[in-house]
């Protein structure tokens, strides 16, 4: 997972926190954002994304030269 990856997901996570926390978002539906949130922190933190891997998706930008 990229760098940018991992913040837009970071940001996002936090906002969908407070929406949920401060009662925007509430209800079954709130729950399942706060669920949807702590699974994308969890996923930028760790850096790697199982939904990405499964269809190939590589949002990290590598090196390909070895030295």
């Amino acid at each position: 997972m990229g760098t940018l990856d991992r913040i837009l997901r970071v940001i996002v996570s936090v906002t969908l926190a407070i929406l949920y926390f401060t009662g925007i978002i509430s209800g079954t539906i709130g729950l399942i954002v706060f669920i949807f949130a702590c699974v994308m922190f969890l996923t930028s933190v760790i850096g790697n994304c199982p939904p990405y891997t499964l269809m190939g998706i590589n949002t990290c930008k590598v090196n390909s030269e070895k030295n």
